[in-house]
């Protein structure tokens, strides 16, 4: 292969508002920061890890716009785009560097209010099965031969 790929696919959510800057000519620029997490349970304790690695996020024109009208805090979003190393110096002296996802295509996929309403509504609905279901009533569950088959006419 000789050509060459910058390509980033990230789904997280993010960790503040999105910051805007207008430019003269009627350009903008959105940046904020996505959080992305990674669990695992350690082998030696057995407790459940949960490391948070931190993206800067650069949206440009209408789709930072877009981005600012209808993101905030928490929402989870899927960004695709590509890596941008950057350098400056710093007010003292010193040379800083960051690494920044330029995107190129986004989706919203849940926004911490859908959240939150979800998460309520979840459990005002399970409170409300335990009600209505009598206590006396066995539970059946499907043989497991009969679930297997069902995975059988799967498409993928």
């Amino acid at each position: 292969m000789s050509g060459t790929l910058n390509k980033v696919m990230l789904i997280g959510h993010l960790g503040d508002e999105v910051k805007m800057h207008y430019f003269e000519g009627g350009g903008s620029i959105g940046r904020f920061p996505i959080a992305t997490n990674e669990s695992y349970t350690n082998k030696q304790t057995g407790e459940r890890v949960t490391n948070t690695d931190w993206h800067n996020i650069v949206v440009r024109n209408k789709a930072a716009e877009i981005c600012e009208k209808y993101l905030s805090k928490g929402d989870k979003i899927y960004v695709e785009g590509r890596l941008k190393n950057r350098q400056w110096q710093g007010e003292d002296g010193n040379t800083r560097y960051s690494t920044e996802i330029q995107v190129q295509d986004f989706t919203f996929l849940s926004t911490k209010k859908e959240s939150l309403a979800n998460a309520q509504s979840s459990n005002a609905a399970a409170e409300q099965n335990v009600a209505v279901q009598p206590s006396n009533t066995p539970t059946q569950s499907a043989p497991t031969n009969q679930v297997a088959n069902q995975d059988d006419d799967l498409p993928f």
